[in-house]
């Protein structure tokens, strides 16, 4: 199979530009970032699809190798399918963000600054573990043939 390289280099600027657009604060612009790297994730599948062929109809003279593939076919219409529903979804949020604020622009929220700024202490991470963090009792752990003793359990046996 050889590659387009026309091909290539359009995929190339699909997914470019549509990452340069999903990076900025506009809404608008994150949907036409998100429209263009849909787009060139269609035409890169296409292209992975390999040369056109005959359609994947079953006839009694033509060899196998004469047929398309129909897979890439079916992954380029269900891709069709989720961005349609993603570009909707984002224009519902852009007209509301527009009728609510009259802005398109996404504002960084002082709550989050303010998050951000704090050192990473994380109480439950940085806690003290106990000694006996099991779930088990103590009777099903003696009873069991060949089993180790459960940690903190060879302390309590020290102390009586």
């Amino acid at each position: 199979m050889t590659a387009n390289v026309t091909l290539l280099a359009v995929i190339g600027v699909l997914f470019g530009v549509g990452i340069y657009l999903i990076l900025g604060r506009s809404l608008t612009r994150v949907m036409l970032g998100l429209m263009l790297l849909t787009n060139g994730a269609n035409v890169l599948i296409l292209a992975t699809g390999g040369a056109a062929g005959l359609a994947p109809l079953y006839g009694s003279g033509i060899p196998a190798q004469a047929y398309n593939d129909p897979l890439p076919q079916a992954l380029i219409l269900t891709s069709i399918v989720i961005s349609f529903a993603v570009t909707a979804f984002m224009l519902g949020i852009i007209y509301r963000s527009w009728v609510l604020g009259r802005q398109d622009e996404v504002q960084d929220d002082i709550e989050d600054r303010r998050v951000a700024n704090q050192p990473s202490y994380d109480a439950e991470d940085d806690a003290e573990m106990p000694a006996e963090t099991t779930e088990f009792l103590r009777a099903e752990a003696e009873e069991a043939p060949g089993s180790r003793p459960v940690p903190g359990q060879v302390r309590a046996e020290e102390e009586r």
